[in-house]
């Protein structure tokens, strides 16, 4: 395939006044898959200088197939030709914030928006346009006019250094005239083809994804993914769960229909036909319903950024649409692989074949209730919970804290109960504490490690982290237990924290407290991952 492949990449340098030309034409076009143009007016300025400098710009990636993309956009805010539905369109993959630039710079209309350069030729510099024209600056798109150039040029005979202005505005209009900019082209290859090359674009460090390309190489022209997705994604708002990712629709879709998420059986959903399409995104919409629910009741989900890994909601739509009416034991199930799967760190960059030799085996397990032994790797050690870092983006952190809320803490300065479904709104630094401060265990040689060992954390309101601020632990917690009277052992408690009098805390050592704590969160971690709540 690679050699077959490489005999359909082109490559030319084309001058500008071509690619403006194929704009125009409607030839070049940009898909929608492709992000809004975001480029600031700085950033297109420094473009521009590149080019008269005749600096290297970087060449831009294009796609030529006459298999139309059901949705596109213009360049920036530029209306653009069509084209009929025979001739082979370039769809640009990579370069569409340089191309909009050139476009808008040198081929737009005067009266269209978008960048307006102008060239002073005293300073030597380019600028935002003036709204009032004046006579020593050039207006970049009027490099390509000859009628406006020419008027430009008598015009500038008047003034006093005529003829060295003259000189460098040829000497400009010569570099951007004579201007090459590299061009790739990837010719003819289907839409199987090119997704693995276009997965590895990165564009303003934004990586493009399937779901990108699946929006563009749609079913039908009245059929648009990215809407279908948006109608899911706000039956989801009232749950605080709208903001799911395309990607991970298509991996529910793909689940729900083939039960795989492999690559080739996304990109199979294309060929459905319409009505088939219509029913298995209603059916897939109502799985996700479902699945939110679960992971809302069992799980004190309440937003996506506390879900361990998207593989786990993918999971637990598939199981709900297979099997409407979860029996107890089919829940209890769920929770093992659930919570196993976070600790353990399951889906851990887990490619697309092993989450859909999953979907087989928890097919088994929880809709089947089949056992299925060593499915999911075992519960954690001590030494392993005590050497787990707090940090947002990871599966552990993640499972931690939904262990935590799980217990239905109490703050543990003043004992009122925690809102928990507020500390899992969005993930707020505030909302968790460190019980033995960062700045106390610094002063003392600790690790950053160590320091912030998931042991060491506990969800706390934000209005009452400036109660503790940095304050040294042997004080605080003593003068906490004593004010806490009656509650202390039931605050401590849902905390996770040992029950220990105001003496022993008060001459308790960092490494001490680590140890007593981090068997109370392993018998809860044991606790869960045996389904248990």
């Amino acid at each position: 395939m690679r050699a077959n492949i490489s005999s359909r990449l082109g490559t030319e340098t084309p001058l500008i006044k071509d690619l403006i030309s194929d704009i125009k034409k409607g030839e070049i076009k940009i898909p929608q898959f492709q992000r809004k143009f975001v480029w600031k007016e700085d950033q297109a300025i420094k473009l521009i200088d590149s080019i008269a400098n005749n600096y290297p710009t970087g060449s831009l990636l294009f796609w030529r197939t006459s298999t139309k993309l059901a949705t596109e956009r213009n360049v920036g805010d530029f209306k653009l030709p069509e084209t009929d539905d025979l001739s082979p369109t370039n769809y640009v993959l990579d370069g569409q914030q340089r191309l909009t630039v050139i476009y808008s710079s040198f081929g737009a209309p005067d009266e269209d928006d978008g960048f307006t350069i102008g060239y002073d030729i005293i300073q030597e510099e380019f600028i935002k346009l003036p709204d009032k024209q004046e006579l020593h600056i050039f207006p970049l798109r009027w490099i390509f006019e000859t009628t406006k150039l020419l008027n430009f040029r008598t015009a500038l005979n008047s003034h006093a250094k005529a003829v060295e202005l003259q000189e460098k505005l040829d000497s400009l209009i010569g570099i951007i005239t004579n201007y090459r900019l590299p061009v790739v082209t990837l010719k003819d290859l289907s839409v199987e083809e090119v997704c693995p090359i276009f997965e590895r674009i990165n564009s303003s460090g934004t990586r493009l994804s399937t779901y990108d390309l699946m929006v563009a190489a749609t079913w039908a022209e009245d059929f648009n993914l990215d809407e279908e997705v948006e109608l899911i994604a706000d039956s989801l708002r009232t749950k605080n769960f709208e903001d799911i990712e395309g990607d991970t629709v298509l991996k529910c879709l793909a689940a729900v229909k083939y039960k795989s998420i492999k690559k080739q059986y996304i990109l199979s959903l294309r060929r459905l036909e319409r009505e088939d399409m219509d029913l298995l995104v209603r059916k897939t919409k109502e799985a996700l319903l479902r699945a939110v629910d679960l992971l809302t009741t069992e799980f004190g989900i309440y937003n996506w950024s506390f879900l361990p890994y998207e593989a786990i909601v993918v999971i637990i739509c598939y199981v709900v649409y297979n099997k409407k009416d979860l029996t107890n034991d089919d829940i209890l199930r769920m929770r093992k692989w659930f919570w196993i799967s976070g600790f353990a760190e399951r889906y851990r960059g887990a490619a697309e074949s092993f989450i859909s030799n999953d979907l087989q085996s928890i097919e088994e397990y929880i809709i089947k209730g089949k056992d299925v032994p060593g499915l999911f790797g075992g519960i954690p050690s001590i030494d392993e919970v005590k050497g787990m870092v707090f940090r947002s983006n990871n599966s552990r952190t993640r499972s931690f804290i939904l262990l935590l809320a799980s217990m239905q803490p109490k703050n543990i300065t003043n004992g009122a109960i925690v809102d928990v479904q507020n500390a899992l709104s969005i993930f707020n630094k505030k909302q968790y504490h460190h019980i033995y401060p960062q700045a106390y265990l610094k002063d003392k040689g600790i690790s950053a490690n160590a320091i912030n060992s998931i042991v060491n954390i506990c969800i706390l309101a934000a209005s009452e982290n400036n109660y503790i601020s940095d304050n040294d632990p042997n004080e605080y917690i003593p003068e906490l237990i004593e004010k806490l009277g009656e509650q202390y052992e039931l605050v401590f408690k849902s905390n996770l924290l040992p029950i220990l009098s105001k003496e022993e805390y008060k001459k308790l050592a960092y490494e001490d407290f680590i140890s007593l704590r981090v068997n109370l969160i392993h018998e809860r971690i044991s606790f869960l991952c045996n389904g248990k709540r």
